[in-house]
């Protein structure tokens, strides 16, 4: 969602660090790693919000560096998938993140998300839809 690896460590930290501060008020309907997560994409979110407000002037200095050189981590990270993850909204990655990837069923995500279980259905479809544009479609081997 973060799109570097470093802010995605930022973020994180910030959400144990937010988890642990209120903690008291959790409550057993959701299981304690969704609302993990639920803090987490809460967090990524706030995140690049700022990070577009401070867009302009991150152009700005960035201006005139010269390009660093590739880490070899994040070029293992770069596929057409994660970067067609990247172009969909925080909202609808966040949906196919926590379905495919952590194997949340849609009840467990709504949950998690504080949405109802439609407005989740709708998101992966949304998101399917999007990553079948960018991706092309599947080709049997």
């Amino acid at each position: 969602m973060l799109r570097d690896m470093p802010a995605a460590e930022d973020c994180t930290q910030e959400t144990y660090e937010r988890a642990f501060r209120v903690w008291k008020t959790w409550r057993p309907d959701a299981p304690a790693e969704a609302w993990l997560h639920r803090i987490a994409i809460n967090t990524a979110i706030t995140r690049q919000r700022r990070e577009r407000l401070q867009e302009a002037g991150a152009i700005l200095r960035r201006l005139g560096r010269p390009a660093a050189q590739a880490d070899p981590a994040v070029l293992a990270e770069r596929s057409d998938l994660v970067k067609a993850l990247r172009k969909l909204p925080p909202k609808q990655s966040a949906a196919i993140v926590l379905r495919h990837f952590h194997g949340y069923t849609n009840r467990e995500i709504a949950i998690a998300l504080g949405v109802p279980e439609q407005t989740v259905a709708s998101r992966l479809a949304a998101a399917r839809a999007r990553l079948q544009q960018l991706l092309g479609p599947i080709r049997p081997k």
